[in-house]
């Protein structure tokens, strides 16, 4: 079933169908949820306030854009809306380490969660705009203008911001460190 005819189908009172929803977008909603807050419990409660607040809204989706960027848009202006009201800090604790690395082999269970952990602190470095926008890209899979549309601002400045979020973070790696990938990637 296509996401329309599932939206068509809630509309019409079938409340069972909202299920479809939320198995396709919790993970990827979590993932980018958890990597603003860096707290797993406040992001698995914003997560389920999020999916009721999408639901309560659904009737104002048109039609006209992605629904993917619709529902990230809801999401995401409810979590700074949290934010704000509760004062929640962006990294507040570290992640845990079992949830970063699910592989068995020592060492490279030690090599990927030492690269996560580098990695969530230089993400954590960047201002909020542009550490929300490298996140929709990189690990939800947002395009520009999905991400334009989401987050309300010209798609001129999702590419700057992008843009300087990664020469920001190039310029504080050392060289031969582990992040040779993300000064070579575009």
């Amino acid at each position: 079933m296509d996401e329309q005819t599932i939206i068509k189908d809630i509309l019409a009172g079938n409340k069972q169908a909202y299920a479809h929803i939320i198995n396709a977008y919790k993970n990827p909603l979590y993932a980018t949820i958890l990597r603003m807050t860096r707290n797993p419990q406040i992001a698995q409660d914003l997560v389920q306030e999020a999916f009721i607040k999408i639901y309560e809204q659904l009737h104002k989706y048109d039609g006209k854009g992605a629904f993917k960027s619709w529902l990230y848009r809801v999401a995401i202006n409810h979590c700074i809306d949290e934010f704000r009201k509760k004062g929640y800090q962006l990294n507040m604790t570290e992640l845990q380490e079992d949830q970063l690395v699910n592989e068995t082999h020592p060492e490279v269970v030690f090599l990927k969660k030492e690269k996560s952990r580098q990695l969530e602190r230089l993400i954590a470095t960047l201002p909020e705009i542009e550490r929300m926008i490298l996140l929709l890209r990189y690990v939800n899979e947002l395009s520009y203008l999905e991400i334009s549309e989401l987050l309300q601002i010209p798609l001129s400045d999702v590419r700057n911001k992008l843009h300087r979020s990664k020469k920001k973070m190039r310029n504080q790696v050392q060289q031969g460190g582990y992040f040779d990938e993300v000064s070579e990637r575009r």
